[in-house]
């Protein structure tokens, strides 16, 4: 007849990982990089925060159908899945959002006065791949 209690044996692995300094920062990457993107992601519908319309470059405006404001309402979207795919896989979701910064970044080196906010976004940027990187290997050690 099995037992119901829990053994102390599989706590303590579980314990050693959440002291180890590069787990802990994957977990604070992991949940970094998903509620940013999916609050980041609604405000889009709201520019509550900024209007979002005008970081879209003019070139990038003429290229999608509709109005700027339309655009943000996809780019809304894609942020928000972008963060959920970080909370269910973020060896995945890392590289998503990687990639989506890296295409913010050539969209914001294209508008005059935007070149800060693309350096910040290439920080982040690098936070996306190390994210990825860590889930990786966090990944591999809970496989059994």
């Amino acid at each position: 007849m099995s037992s119901v209690t829990t053994s102390t044996t599989s706590a303590a692995p579980r314990r050693a990982m959440l002291t180890d300094p590069g787990y802990q920062a994957f977990v604070i990457l992991r949940v970094g990089f998903t509620v940013a993107p999916i609050l980041f992601g609604l405000d889009k519908f709201a520019n509550l925060l900024v209007d979002w319309p005008a970081y879209l470059a003019p070139w990038i405006d003429d290229l999608v159908p509709g109005s700027a404001q339309a655009a943000m309402y996809a780019v809304g979207a894609i942020e928000i899945v972008a963060g959920l795919a970080v909370a269910l896989a973020p060896r995945f979701g890392g590289w998503l959002v990687a990639g989506w910064l890296a295409g913010i970044i050539v969209n914001l080196l294209t508008i005059p006065g935007h070149y800060d906010i693309a350096l910040r976004d290439f920080g982040l940027l690098l936070g996306a791949v190390a994210l990825a990187r860590l889930a990786q290997r966090y990944h591999a050690e809970q496989r059994p």
